[in-house]
């Protein structure tokens, strides 16, 4: 069918999710974003969008009513932060960190009860699933009459170059409705990066952003093995005290990644070696900012801000919801959608559709 969904992006961060909407086939007419590079990255894409720079908290819901103007909300979405259930975050922890980002998820359901969108979707760390909070709001949101599945699942599983763990959930007010199913191709890295010119080479100018190095870390780097090799594959001369003790943890730091592999999960700290697996797989040098983003799935087209600090790029780029994860699961709901207007123009509703 032929016709425009609304939707709107909760903690819009740079676009991923957006992306991955407008991909579906969603008109996101209201964002929320309240950190100033990201918003200005999100602009930067997504001009047409209305986006309210705002603390979340103090957005008022009159006010996004008015922006929608009476048309039908089809998609409310979102990623509220909860660093606190982080697996980072909780090493070596029983309990999730005390973060106060942990109770934004009480302001998406403030927005589904108010705005009663027609489908939802929430994607977080999967660790989520055993706050309290997370709980109740399943619950609230059936009481409310959604139908609503949830699942972690890996967006390795949805063409994204990346092995990275999420809680999706999702919700319709029409019927039953399921998380994606994923596909069974893994897209590698030598797919997603290996086509682009070495840094010095490139005109773009996100490309041509890569770490400096001390010679010491940069005689680590050359002396690890090309294609997947880690500091573990170092000489005992060149290898960091702390890391010599079994206790130490993290051993994809200074590591490589994989050409016919997926990459390890892009965190906020990908533009910096000693943070995990990015140097890469062949050149003597951490990831760029660009193969971030490509292997985060977003179109080699998308623009960042280049004059910002190296590690609000990273942050912002290692936080964003994969697009190509997004695309999947709101073609899904899209999908869905359809269904349901076709019925409700039928001379008799499909019963089996619940």
């Amino acid at each position: 069918m032929n016709m425009s969904y609304n939707s709107i992006d909760l903690f819009a961060g740079c676009g991923g999710l957006t992306e991955g909407m407008r991909q579906a086939g969603f008109d996101t007419r209201i964002a929320i974003e309240l950190e100033a590079s990201p918003a200005r990255a999100f602009l930067l894409n997504h001009a047409d969008t209305r986006l309210i720079e705002k603390d979340i908290r103090q957005v008022k819901l009159d006010k996004v009513e008015a922006e929608l103007a009476g048309e039908p909300l089809h998609l409310l979405a979102g990623c509220p932060p909860c660093q606190g259930f982080s697996s980072v975050r909780k090493l070596n922890q029983r309990a999730s960190v005390r973060d106060p980002r942990n109770k934004l998820v009480l302001e998406y359901f403030r927005f589904v009860e108010r705005l009663r969108p027609q489908t939802l979707m929430m994607e977080n760390v999967p660790g989520l699933t055993d706050y309290y909070l997370f709980k109740k709001i399943v619950r609230d949101l059936k009481a409310l009459g959604y139908f609503i599945d949830y699942q972690v699942v890996n967006v390795k599983d949805y063409g994204v170059a990346q092995s990275r763990r999420r809680l999706v959930m999702v919700g319709s007010l029409l019927g039953k409705l399921s998380v994606a199913t994923g596909i069974e191709k893994l897209v590698t890295v030598r797919e997603t990066i290996s086509h682009l010119p070495p840094p010095s080479k490139s005109k773009d100018k996100l490309h041509k952003i890569v770490a400096k190095h001390t010679p010491a870390v940069l005689e680590r780097i050359r002396l690890t093995p090309k294609d997947g090799g880690s500091r573990k594959d170092l000489p005992p001369e060149l290898t960091l005290k702390c890391h010599n003790d079994p206790r130490i943890g993290f051993n994809d730091i200074y590591g490589r990644l994989r050409w016919d592999a997926v990459s390890t999960t892009i965190t906020g700290g990908c533009l910096n070696p000693s943070k995990g697996r990015f140097l890469h797989p062949h050149q003597d040098r951490v990831i760029t900012p660009r193969e971030a983003a490509l292997l985060q799935s977003f179109p080699e087209a998308y623009v960042f801000p280049t004059d910002i600090p190296k590690h609000d790029l990273a942050l912002m780029i290692g936080n964003a919801l994969p697009p190509a994860f997004s695309h999947a699961q709101s073609l899904n709901i899209r999908k869905h959608l359809e269904v349901y207007s076709a019925n409700a123009h039928s001379p008799v509703m499909q019963s089996s559709c619940n």
